[in-house]
C-alpha cells in the first residue's frame, strides 16, 4: 500500500529557507517519479518539481530544489528565499511511473500525502 507522509512545514519569516520532507512507502523511489505540489488558499493546486526513478528532477519553480534519499526511501523539497506568496499546502504525490512527463497535469497523480503546512509572513 502506497503512503506519503510530509513534514517539515512551519511558520517562516521572508527571505527564509526550509526543507520539507516526505517519507514514502509501498513503492521505491529509484522504481517511480514523485513530485511535490502546492496549494495556496484559493487557488489550483500546483507542482512544483519532479524526480524520476533514475534521480533527473524537473522543476517549475528556480527556488525549489528537489532531491531524495534512496536509504531512507524520502524526498526533499528545499525551499529557498521564501515570499509571502509561498504559503500554501506543500504535498508530495506520484503517479507510480518512471517519467515526471505527466506532473504538470495534478489530477493525473494516483497518491497524494496528507500535506504540510507552509506559512511566510513577517
Amino acid at each position: 500500500q502506497v503512503q506519503l507522509v510530509e513534514s517539515g512545514g512551519a511558520l517562516m519569516q521572508p527571505g527564509g529557507s526550509l526543507r520539507l520532507s516526505c517519507a514514502a512507502s509501498g513503492f521505491t523511489l529509484t522504481s517511480y517519479s514523485i513530485g511535490w505540489f502546492r496549494q495556496a488558499p484559493g487557488k489550483e493546486r500546483e507542482v512544483l518539481s519532479c524526480i524520476n526513478y533514475n534521480g533527473r528532477s524537473t522543476y517549475y519553480v528556480d527556488r525549489f530544489t528537489i532531491s531524495r534519499n534512496n536509504a531512507e526511501n524520502t524526498v526533499y523539497l528545499e525551499m529557498s528565499s521564501l515570499k509571502p506568496e509561498d504559503t500554501a499546502v506543500y504535498y508530495c504525490a506520484t503517479n507510480r511511473k518512471t517519467s515526471c512527463l505527466d506532473y504538470a497535469s495534478p489530477n493525473r497523480m494516483k497518491y497524494w500525502g496528507e500535506g504540510t503546512v507552509v506559512t511566510v509572513s513577517s
